[in-house]
């Protein structure tokens, strides 16, 4: 049996697999978030233990004697958060998670006065990353920073409570901003641009391999019969093992509340002027590219919100309305863009709309915006090879056929729907998992049974691509006006 633990922002998911890698038992736990100032995101450390005893106790009592079979646990985590720890191994401060902005300022100057960060790195810095986290706590919290001992990711810190050690992981710690992406190894450079050292990171392993083994005493209350090994991944990287999108050219494409294109590749290959994300992959030699465009569902939940329309009602309006005669634009940038922008001031907006527009033709735009935004990103991480031969479709977004042909006649690349199933970071930290404790990759990491493939339509193509070009000069006139009224 392999336990499957995703150590997300408003929830922690467990599921526990057996060695076929079918579900026997899985359960939620929800996490609330702190926002004490505007712009702060924290979470305190101990609820995500709290959250996991009881993903654990509620598996166990679904899964009766099954669990006593454990041989180990994977761990898929929210990327970029920062836990403080002093040299007692307490906590300082509620973790600062990757949706926090506080440090904006701080990730401005370390970009501007550091290109070791694009150049190492293999990406921009960003007020999402961990590393301008520590620069702000140096500079507001000064003695609580002082006393810092040890920083961990989230998962890590969840990772420490079940085995008493500190690790973490290539795919996780490459959204530090402190690891050589290209290494696969800190690099000292970077860490001492934040006034710390390479002894307050945790040891690294590969995604795949054992980190960490259960806790006696824990293994003891779980009735567990055997050691069991820990391993784990950061979020995407997960969700990619999850789908089987291991192989250089892979890639998938997640709709929820923000929007993923994600490419793996052989080599690292930043990206950074075109806001592209260039991380490690859970697996060794191997990296990936991301794209991220910020409000993809997001759009929809605001139409919805503002209308007072459900999202589904959106989307069966949306599909009455003739492309070929639709006039209206949307920009989904409503939380700034990263993807091909990388501007947190980038605004959305309705471009054309008119008296005669009514809810039906605002959701198709919204729908179409978004549609656009991630061509772009599949733009930008096609440079550093051919285009995907398809795209994995996974997330909330994805039960939407209708927005999945879109996409597939926006981008040009087939949409592939795969058989229900679990798709998250659970189900890859469970394969993650599975590996680690010896089983063979190969016979893990296979890609799910496709129900559906939505095949580009070369009319509909033709006719986005012209659309497409339309919108994105929109945006590229609004920000030369911007930079034009700042001189």
């Amino acid at each position: 049996m392999y336990l499957g633990l995703d150590i997300g922002t408003s929830s922690i998911k467990g599921l526990l697999q057996n060695q076929d890698g079918e579900t026997i038992a899985s359960h939620n736990a929800i996490l609330s978030i702190s926002r004490p100032k505007e712009g702060y995101s924290e979470q305190n450390p101990q609820d995500w233990i709290e959250a996991t005893k009881l993903v654990i106790s509620a598996i166990k009592g679904k899964a009766g004697s099954e669990l006593t079979k454990l041989l180990a646990i994977g761990l898929s985590g929210q990327m970029h958060g920062l836990v403080a720890m002093d040299k007692a191994d307490i906590v300082l401060r509620p973790a600062i998670l990757w949706n926090d902005a506080r440090c904006d300022e701080q990730a401005k100057r370390l970009d501007a006065q550091f290109l070791d960060f694009r150049r190492i790195a293999g990406n921009a810095v960003m007020a999402g990353f961990t590393a301008p986290k520590a620069v702000w706590m140096a500079e507001q919290e000064k003695e609580i920073f002082k006393q810092i001992k040890t920083i961990l990711l989230p998962k890590d810190y969840v990772r420490f409570w079940l085995t008493g050690e500190k690790f973490s992981d290539m795919s996780d710690a490459s959204g530090t901003l402190w690891l050589d992406v290209e290494k696969r190894e800190y690099s000292e450079t970077l860490i001492s641009h934040c006034g710390l050292d390479i002894s307050q990171m945790p040891a690294l392993r590969e995604g795949t391999e054992p980190a960490g083994i259960v806790r006696k005493s824990l293994a003891d209350e779980w009735g567990l019969s055997s050691k069991v090994v820990v391993s784990g991944a950061g979020d995407n990287a997960a969700a990619a093992c999850g789908l089987g999108v291991v192989v250089p050219g892979d890639a998938f494409v997640s709709l929820g509340t923000s929007g993923v294109v994600f490419k793996v590749t052989e080599k690292f290959y930043p990206d950074v002027a075109n806001g592209a994300h260039a991380f490690c992959h859970a697996l060794p030699k191997l990296w990936h590219q991301m794209g991220v465009t910020l409000a993809a569902t997001d759009s929809l939940n605001w139409l919805s919100e503002i209308t007072g329309a459900s999202v589904g009602s959106l989307a069966k309006s949306a599909r009455k309305v003739n492309a070929e005669n639709s006039t209206l634009l949307f920009h989904p940038y409503l939380s700034g863009e990263r993807t091909p922008h990388n501007d947190s001031n980038a605004r959305g907006g309705f471009f054309g709309l008119a008296r005669s527009h009514g809810r039906a033709e605002m959701a198709y735009s919204v729908f179409e915006g978004i549609s656009y935004a991630l061509a772009d990103c599949l733009d930008v991480i096609s440079k550093s090879g051919q285009k995907p031969k398809t795209l994995l479709a996974v997330g909330g977004g994805a039960s939407n056929f209708h927005w999945l042909q879109q996409i597939a006649d926006c981008t040009g690349v087939p949409v592939s729907l795969p058989k229900e199933g679990e798709f998250g970071g659970a189900n890859g930290a469970a394969r993650l998992a599975a590996i680690a404790s010896g089983r063979d990759a190969e016979d893990i990491l296979r890609k799910p049974e496709i129900q559906r493939i939505f095949h580009p339509a070369e009319t509909n193509n033709e006719m986005h691509k012209s659309r497409r070009q339309e919108w994105q000069s929109i945006y590229l006139s609004l920000s030369r006006g911007a930079v034009d009224a700042n001189v």
